[in-house]
């Protein structure tokens, strides 16, 4: 018996001490490509600490790094030599030339993702769901050659139904019809939604990122870009998937979310990062439209002539985009920066830039949710009520169903309307887009809707978390301490 038991004890020591070498192999991989000290720390405690769970978690869940993305990007310039020299000269003339005033603020974004602003575009804010998808449907209506549509999330139910019906009806029409969605945020998303698309001649595709070998196990990162595109012409891109939810018509109620359309070169500019995805996707070049003038015509309301540019970034750049974005926003501000955001677990240098900005006299606001859809990002929120208070910024929760939209303003000169949240998740795992806009109407329209929301707002405050059962604000520590690997 007690052979036995040492034979046992000996294959359980051996399982034990193999388990930690794979660990200690895996905290190197953490060391080497996590860009930041607290995921390090936090991942390399967990590896180290409990090494037969955590290990299989981070290598699905932990890595940092989408590798070939670039790569195919590249692919895209060399199979199609003439396909970036044709985009630029059809851009061209509508490149905006930043006044002073301009490039302060927003300049260093063309660095940043490699991207031009342009100018002679329309830009007009869709609130809700029923104004966004009343128009994304009268745009897919309107289609002549193509459509591009791209989704994190696309439910069956009977949003869903009215999408695969425009969707199949346009493509019966001759119309060239591409969709192209998240396999992880549509996980729900039936084989025959799929097929039945498929067969009425729509091209399908899952944006597959799992794709590559080294990528196989990694199901961490999202496509998170949401936007419709028709022509090179038109578009939307903002907060919006498609489900009944984004209707107000589900158990968590109203749902309060933002998109705007785009008409002009911008939505040219903006079909470049949908042909970025769909080739990493398909691996083959569809034929868009890259020289056709552009026009506004057809547009109800807004000025003509709005400097945008289409922002994208995501886990295959050098820099952290995201980060970049809303530091130089933060820092630049001089009267206000307002910010809604559904998700707010920023990183330290977010929190204090927020903070100097708000004791340099800077009027700082972040709107998020008072009702939840995540537990775990809406209780770590909690935990940065006291730094954000004790520097004067103010946190508002909405309270008029859930908040989904991810909108910021910088005083009255830059103003941006997207898909990215202010988490980790956005800065690093997702790939994301922001309609940056510099025009004094638009941030205008912008200021009166958050007017009009933060009247439907409540300040969050420290002594509300106080009044909190111990078991809640145990959950709000815990929440805290996963936030930098969320």
């Amino acid at each position: 018996m007690f052979e036995q038991l040492a034979e046992k004890l000996t294959i359980g020591g051996i399982i034990l001490i193999g388990a930690e070498v794979i660990a200690i192999i895996t905290v190197v991989n953490v060391l080497l490509s996590t860009r930041s000290a607290a995921g390090a720390w936090g991942w390399g405690m967990a590896l180290l600490a409990f090494p037969l769970v955590a290990v299989p978690v981070y290598w699905v869940f932990g890595r940092r790094e989408f590798n070939g993305y670039v790569e195919k990007r590249r692919e895209v310039l060399h199979k199609k030599e003439d396909l970036l020299d044709t985009l630029i000269s059809t851009l061209e003339p509508h490149y905006a030339t930043l006044d002073a005033d301009q490039n302060r603020y927003g300049g260093v974004l063309e660095k940043l993702c490699e991207r031009r602003y342009t100018k002679g575009n329309r830009i007009s804010l869709l609130k809700d769901g029923h104004e966004t998808f009343d128009e994304i449907f009268r745009i897919i209506d309107g289609a002549k050659e193509y459509l591009l549509v791209q989704f994190f999330i696309i439910r069956a139910d009977q949003l869903g139904e009215r999408l695969r019906s425009a969707l199949a009806k346009k493509a019966g029409e001759g119309v060239r019809v591409y969709l192209l969605y998240d396999e992880i945020g549509s996980y729900g998303l039936s084989k025959y939604y799929v097929k039945s698309l498929r067969d009425a001649g729509v091209d399908v595709r899952a944006f597959h990122s799992t794709q590559g070998r080294s990528n196989r196990f990694q199901i961490n990162f999202r496509n998170h870009r949401k936007m419709v595109l028709a022509d090179g012409r038109i578009a939307t891109c903002g907060g919006h998937n498609v489900g009944n939810e984004y209707l107000g018509v589900a158990k968590i109620g109203n749902w309060r979310d933002t998109t705007v359309r785009i008409s002009g070169p911008a939505a040219m500019s903006l079909q470049m990062v949908f042909l970025e995805d769909w080739y990493w996707a398909a691996r083959y070049i569809p034929d868009f439209n890259w020289t056709q003038p552009v026009s506004n015509t057809g547009v109800k309301g807004g000025s003509d002539d709005m400097t945008v540019m289409a922002m994208s970034f995501g886990p295959v750049e050098e820099l952290e985009g995201g980060t970049l974005f809303f530091l130089n926003a933060i820092c630049l501000a001089k009267k206000r920066i307002w910010i809604a955001s559904p998700y707010f677990v920023p990183d330290h240098c977010i929190v204090s830039a927020l903070q100097l900005a708000s004791l340099r006299g800077v009027d700082v606001r972040v709107m998020i949710p008072a009702i939840p859809d995540k537990w775990t990002p809406y209780l770590a929120t909690f935990s940065f009520l006291h730094e954000m208070e004790a520097a004067g910024v103010k946190m508002l929760r909405y309270t008029e169903g859930f908040l989904h939209q991810k909108v910021l303003l910088v005083d009255d000169k830059l103003a941006s309307v997207g898909t990215a949240n202010l988490d980790n998740r956005s800065m690093r795992l997702n790939f994301e887009v922001n309609i940056v806009v510099m025009n004094a109407e638009f941030c205008n329209d912008v200021d009166q809707m958050f007017l009009e929301d933060f009247a439907n707002c409540k300040e969050a405050t420290m002594s509300e978390y106080r009044n909190l059962p111990w078991w809640f604000r145990l959950g709000v520590k815990l929440a805290r301490l996963v936030a930098p690997v969320l």
